[in-house]
């Protein structure tokens, strides 16, 4: 299911998110308790090794696209002794997340920085749209959060509007009513968070969280 590299790609070995209809996503993971979160597009792991020395407790899976990344970091987990409750796994998340469950098992969902594609020819990449969505506010437990961060703020415009109209998730950030957050409470950051940081460029950061009721009148 999905894509295949050819036997001859220098990554082909990268590990890869399960083939099926349903995953259950406890075993993807050695640890058997703690609460789950995901990272979609990891890249090079900056914030999955943060989030993991933040979060002892947490069992952590990244999803991503890249075999190369996949392949390197989910290796370095290893090597640190981290892999039996944090993996990175080589799937597009918009394929592998509708078929990952159970419902309500996820604690966070994160999106640092995504969707670097600015021609309309490549719209079909983005990552944001209904299809993810759907998925992620079906797995998110009753109290799981969506986090999601831009340093574009067209951008950051075009995912508060998708995520507000959303009847699955509601705003969750620092004042009634609203996505936006002034910072990251996670106690972990993505490499390019930390470079817009270092470089003084506003980062535009927005939390949701699971709708408990689909009723908005």
């Amino acid at each position: 299911m999905g894509f295949q590299p050819r036997p001859n790609h220098p990554y082909a070995h990268a590990p890869r998110f399960p083939d099926g209809d349903r995953i259950d996503v406890a075993d993807l993971f050695e640890v058997r308790e703690g609460p789950v979160e995901i990272e979609i597009g990891p890249g090079r792991g900056g914030f999955v090794f943060e989030r993991c020395a933040a979060r002892p407790d947490v069992r952590f899976l990244g999803l991503e696209i890249r075999l190369k990344w996949a392949s390197l970091v989910d290796e370095r987990l290893g090597k640190l002794g981290l892999r039996p409750r944090a993996r990175v796994l080589n799937a597009d998340a918009r394929e592998a997340l509708p078929r990952l469950g159970p419902d309500g098992s996820i604690a966070a969902v994160f999106l640092h920085f995504p969707d670097p594609w600015w021609k309309k020819r490549h719209a079909k990449r983005l990552v944001m749209g209904a299809p993810l969505l759907d998925a992620v506010a079906r797995l998110l437990a009753p109290d799981g959060e969506l986090f999601v961060q831009t340093d574009v703020d067209e951008r950051a415009a075009l995912y508060e509007e998708q995520l507000s109209a959303h009847a699955g998730l509601e705003p969750a950030g620092d004042a009634p009513g609203s996505p936006a957050m002034a910072d990251n409470p996670y106690g972990a950051r993505s490499p390019r968070e930390h470079r817009a940081i270092a470089d003084g460029l506003p980062v535009y950061r927005l939390r949701y969280k699971k709708r408990l009721s689909t009723d908005r009148s």
